[in-house]
């Protein structure tokens, strides 16, 4: 569960963090970085892919810069995998409200 969300922290199961991260079932990665920065590629979600999520919540950040081409996203339907893309803020919401009940996997940018 996402306790708290602001500009560049957020709050996780009550862990406080201060980059990029991608959110598992029982895990954080807060070690994730895109490879081209507010560019969202296939390369920098693989390890995503390799899990298999029913959902995946993309946070484009606090003002939603980082950019997530609808190529990505038509592959990833295609896979059935469920594509959420919204503002940080709204995406973490997005994924207290699913969490619980599906196998949702959330890739947060927590900055601009």
């Amino acid at each position: 569960m996402i306790d708290k969300y602001s500009f560049g922290n957020i709050i996780i199961r009550g862990e406080e963090y201060h980059s990029d991260l991608i959110i598992y079932e029982n895990s954080v990665n807060d070690a994730w970085w895109r490879k081209k920065g507010h560019y969202l590629c296939i390369e920098d979600i693989q390890e995503i892919l390799d899990k298999k999520p029913e959902v995946l919540i993309i946070g484009t950040g606090a003002y939603g810069l980082m950019k997530v081409p609808s190529e990505l996203i038509d592959y990833l339907e295609k896979i059935n995998i469920q594509v959420i893309v919204n503002k940080t803020r709204e995406a973490c919401e997005k994924y207290n409200k699913l969490y619980q009940d599906k196998h949702v996997i959330a890739a947060l940018h927590l900055t601009c």
